[in-house]
């Protein structure tokens, strides 16, 4: 089991502009994943990604909660949170 605080909520910008969300607990990984067409089906055909935005929460259920309330947003409503100080994505 994982210790507190690593669980990340993560936002990729896709090739064609759409935004891909989602939450995991190694980051680095994940994103080497998507890279590669093997994380998820939807950034396969939309690579490469960008990550533009990250959060780390404490638990899991947080990060799951975050992760359905991003991905409920409008894209203009994602677009704020990029540019939000929530983002902790180094600048």
């Amino acid at each position: 089991m994982k210790n507190d605080g690593e669980f990340f909520v993560y936002m990729l910008r896709c090739k064609d502009g759409s935004l891909y969300t989602g939450y995991t607990v190694d980051l680095q990984n994940r994103l080497k994943l998507h890279q590669v067409g093997k994380a998820s089906k939807y950034t396969r055909s939309r690579g490469p990604v960008e990550l533009v935005y990250v959060e780390q929460l404490a638990t899991k259920s947080e990060a799951m909660k975050k992760e359905a309330y991003v991905k409920k947003l409008k894209k203009n409503e994602k677009e704020d949170l990029i540019g939000s100080l929530t983002n902790q994505l180094p600048k």
